[in-house]
């Protein structure tokens, strides 16, 4: 098998990139909601300013599909920006 051509490379990477970053968004803000209609309601905006806390607070709260979209989106998102490096 011959290696992907590094233009293509380049284009699935980027392409990871944007998909990865939206959908860790999409998370952060669905959780971020979510946890604005829970008590006790302070958490939602504090876990929109301090992300870290968006996933541990959606676990906490039984939210743990956007709590798992929300690391795995990370997780995609920190790969692709290591193999974009090299």
């Amino acid at each position: 098998m011959h290696a992907i051509a590094p233009p293509v490379k380049d284009v699935v990477v980027v392409a990871t990139l944007v998909v990865a970053f939206a959908l860790l968004i999409t998370a952060h803000v669905a959780i971020a909601f979510g946890l604005l209609r829970r008590r006790p309601w302070w958490r939602g905006p504090a876990s929109f300013v301090v992300a870290p806390l968006a996933p541990y607070w959606a676990w906490q709260e039984h939210m743990r599909v956007r709590a798992g979209l929300w690391l795995f989106a990370l997780v995609i998102y920190v790969v692709a920006l290591v193999i974009a490096r090299y």
